[in-house]
């Protein structure tokens, strides 16, 4: 025992000098590398909360685009968004010849998305209830609001126009290739009932109110009135009537058929309904949906012309017509022909938008046709005169349901958020009443094309002396209920 002891540490002493074992060809070393930080879990976390984020903005994305632009239905909310029209700058102590029409000050025209035929979108236009406007074309913009107007409201509308008294809507006792060549010499001879040589005011409203007169506008008529009105002595010569007349047959320019002349309503008699302050609550309150439903500035509708209502009795219609009318540097709208400052002749009316409103169901007929809505081209050699054949070839046709309206755009857009050409696809007429009778209210938005002599305009009809502005005072230019 004492003799392994001894030699013991002998043989730790050669331990140290024998060779390290071989390793097996095929074996693997086991490498000890340090964790480094792209694999620590602080980094991954880090990582993984970005792509988180990243699913949820796109998830996000999705979502406001489907709800956009998507297949379901559309809010509409009533409250000014950022492409709501900015207001026109109250002006203090300026006259209306100074003030400064810089065009950053211009309004936006909001233009309602059609998205495809069929869509439909949810309107508020009345306090807690929402409307149904559903997309009928694309080619003129055009939509359905079913229940625009409760049918106890409709009925309303048509005892109110009955109230003011129809005229015949026949627009001149004489055939339409003679309307044009009327002169002005034959005009105030038409005028002048006792062919005295002098129109007399009493002439004007004894024609205002028979059906001789119907063809007379109610434009032409405040035309015609504000003359008497301004002559010292009550009565205007030929030459007077010249001078205050000019371009009231040029009027007549919107509202024309293929063939330029003037529509032609056979059996139907009209009225014009006031929808500003002093007038009826619903009137008024047709003019606030109206607002609402185009989200126009309530200036540009407050000072747009009055609605016409339209009673068609059996068998009567309206040829194919556009209700605005082109125009160009020989021509001005009807309604900013004084601020145009320009030496234009013709006058036309200029209507951005149209709400038509069908006040009854008819029984038989009386469809409002557009017999070329969403044609791919637009080329009266190849559709044929349409004025008089817009129903048997319509491509759409809407069957009057009381309190339905009818929303369609008259003009395209420039591009600019502002009125461009006339829309040649918003051709339209009304078919022929088979059986019973039909009655329909227009509202119109009048607004020039030329965006300064548009602001100009507002900013004189809005203008007082005392810098304070002012809302139109209509006078007698409205026979108000």
């Amino acid at each position: 025992m004492g003799e392994y002891e001894d030699r013991l540490p002998g043989l730790e002493g050669d331990f140290h000098h024998f060779p390290p074992p071989l390793r097996h060809p095929g074996g693997r070393e086991r490498l000890h590398i340090q964790k480094s930080s792209v694999c620590s879990r602080a980094y991954f976390v880090v990582v993984m909360a970005f792509f988180h984020l990243y699913i949820i903005n796109i998830i996000a994305l999705l979502l406001y685009v489907h709800y956009n632009t998507g297949s379901g239905e559309q809010d509409v909310p009533l409250e000014k968004s950022a492409s709501a029209p900015r207001p026109m700058p109250t002006e203090h102590h300026q006259t209306p010849s100074s003030a400064n029409l810089s065009p950053e000050l211009s309004f936006h025209l909001p233009r309602l998305e059609g998205i495809r035929v069929g869509h439909v979108q949810r309107v508020s236009l009345v306090p807690d209830r929402t409307h149904n406007m559903r997309t009928l074309s694309l080619k003129p913009l055009l939509f359905e609001i079913p229940g625009f107007l409760s049918v106890e409201e409709s009925s309303v509308v048509m005892q109110l126009a009955q109230l003011k008294g129809l005229t015949h809507s026949s627009l001149l006792t004489v055939p339409d290739s003679q309307e044009e060549q009327l002169t002005q010499d034959e005009l105030f001879s038409l005028l002048d009932l006792n062919q005295d040589g002098l129109l007399q005011r009493e002439e004007i409203l004894s024609l205002s109110h028979s059906t001789d007169g119907s063809w007379l506008s109610s434009y032409n008529l405040r035309k015609i009135h504000t003359g008497l009105e301004t002559n010292p002595s009550g009565v205007l010569s030929l030459q007077e009537f010249k001078s205050v007349s000019g371009g009231v047959l040029q009027y007549s320019a919107a509202d024309q058929g293929l063939d330029g002349h003037a529509k032609v309503r056979q059996r139907s008699t009209h009225t014009r309904l006031y929808l500003g302050e002093g007038t009826h609550h619903l009137l008024k309150n047709i003019r606030n949906r109206v607002t609402r439903l185009t989200r126009l500035p309530s200036s540009l509708v407050d000072l747009s012309e009055p609605m016409e209502v339209v009673r068609y009795e059996q068998g009567g219609y309206s040829h194919a017509h556009h209700d605005s009318s082109l125009t160009n540097h020989d021509s001005s709208c009807a309604h900013t022909h004084l601020a145009a400052n320009n030496s234009a002749s013709k006058q036309g009316a200029c209507r951005y938008l149209t709400v038509l409103l069908h006040l009854n169901s008819a029984d038989g007929g009386g469809e409002t046709s557009f017999p070329v809505a969403d044609n791919r081209t637009y080329e009266e050699e190849v559709l044929g005169d349409l004025s008089q054949q817009y129903c048997d070839k319509g491509n759409l046709k809407v069957k009057p349901v009381a309190g339905t309206a009818l929303l369609w755009y008259n003009h395209l857009s420039d591009g600019n958020g502002w009125v461009g050409e006339l829309d040649e696809f918003s051709l339209h007429g009304d078919c022929l009443v088979t059986r019973g009778f039909k009655w329909t209210g227009s509202v119109w938005v009048n607004i020039d094309p030329d965006q300064q002599r548009q602001e100009r305009y507002q900013r004189l009809v809005s203008w007082h002396p005392d810098g304070q502005s002012k809302k139109p005072e209509h006078g007698n230019l409205h026979q108000e209920l």
